[in-house]
């Protein structure tokens, strides 16, 4: 017997991936590999958060509609020791529970596209201390040598970056990435261009209202004859004077007293203001159609069909559902380190909450529908065997 007999090499190389581009004509390749997450672009979109108030009502609306989740497994014990965890976690400053940082994420990602976390360990790396949000411009991106996982770089202030140590410990989720690209797409793309638009309005709204609202006059007098004309100079300074002082005397009601041709008109009387209603609505209409939020609720008084409002519901609960969906692979990385630091190995489920009441209606609607027509076909099954 060959008690000594070679065992096999493992094959340790790299995943070769064919659609990586791996031309080296560059000569600065490498800094091209490196993406920012807070770059211009991600500027503007916190801009138009601050600019819209409609637009951050509705990104906070998503944000608490997405609701909670519990965690579910053979084992209850395990499942009331994860569940207190996920309740009592600290998740950065003064909050706890994992809720505030789902919160938080859920926020960063929807308004740039990429959102990144931190699982920060205790001193002795034997359970979970915290979870924190990371700015995104400390953060860059960039690919590994294979061209499929996501390196996670930390900058600083004079521009140096240097590699996470620990990969594991870092949450990164995208929204609706491209090919071949590392950050996601923000919900706000689209929305500079009509936001622009929308605030020129306002601001030409509110530019009209401070002109009419503070009503400027225009005086004029005509002299009538030569020793008029005379004197117009003289003239058209007194009246000046007695016009100023009984316009800045706000307290009491002055009264004006000229003689001659004297004439006064309110600048801008004649003018009329143009209707803002149509237009504004016109923007409004593409963004609520953007974010998939019914007017309903951002307090929009659009006529609405009964049906049109559960259709809309209804769109609405899809969008949950898929961002419910991103957040859960951040959720399963906690629970799986969770459970490896515990030395526990158990199957689990995460089960969020229902969307709201109507929700649950219908549900139950569908499940005694369904249940009567069983009924009704064990029935029918029963006379034709008779």
């Amino acid at each position: 017997m060959n008690l000594f007999k070679k065992r096999k090499k493992e094959d340790r190389s790299l995943p070769a991936v064919q659609t990586v581009s791996r031309d080296h004509i560059y000569p600065f390749a490498e800094i091209d590999r490196y993406t920012p997450l807070m770059n211009g672009e991600n500027r503007i979109y916190s801009q138009l958060r601050e600019a819209v108030p409609i637009i951050d009502a509705a990104l906070d609306k998503i944000v608490r509609l997405v609701g909670s989740f519990t965690v579910e497994c053979g084992n209850k014990n395990i499942e009331k020791r994860i569940n207190r965890f996920l309740q009592t976690v600290r998740s950065g400053g003064c909050l706890s529970g994992i809720d505030p940082f789902l919160n938080i994420y859920l926020n960063q990602l929807l308004t740039y596209g990429t959102a990144v976390g931190e699982i920060v360990l205790t001193g002795d790396g034997k359970s979970i201390y915290s979870l924190i949000n990371v700015p995104l411009n400390r953060v860059e991106l960039a690919f590994d040598k294979n061209g499929i996982d996501t390196l996670v770089y930390l900058s600083d202030v004079t521009g140096q970056r240097r590699l996470l140590p620990y990969q594991q410990l870092i949450l990164v989720s995208t929204l609706d990435p491209q090919p071949g690209k590392l950050c996601g797409e923000s919900v706000l793309k689209g929305l500079p261009f009509v936001s622009d638009i929308l605030l020129k309005i306002f601001d030409s709204i509110g530019n009209n209202w401070e002109r009419v609202g503070n009503v400027r006059f225009a005086v004029t007098y005509r002299p009538t004859g030569d020793g008029d004309r005379a004197m117009s100079k003289q003239r058209a300074a007194a009246i000046a004077e007695e016009w100023g002082k009984a316009m800045r005397d706000t307290r009491k009601i002055s009264d004006f007293v000229s003689v001659g041709d004297v004439s006064v008109k309110v600048i801008g009387a004649d003018n009329q203001i143009l209707d803002s209603e149509v237009p504004v609505r016109q923007m409004l209409e593409q963004i609520v159609a953007k974010l998939s939020i019914p007017p309903f609720l951002l307090g929009l008084n659009w006529s609405t069909t009964e049906r049109m409002s559960s259709q809309q519901a209804d769109i609405l609960t899809s969008e949950l559902e898929y961002f419910r969906s991103i957040l859960e692979g951040a959720v399963r990385r906690i629970c799986d380190l969770w459970l490896r630091l515990e030395g526990l190995e158990q199957e689990y489920k995460i089960i969020w909450n229902n969307i709201n009441l109507q929700d649950e209606t219908e549900l139950a609607q569908a499940r005694l529908n369904r249940a009567q027509a069983m009924k009704i076909e064990q029935e029918l099954e029963a006379d034709n065997f008779e």
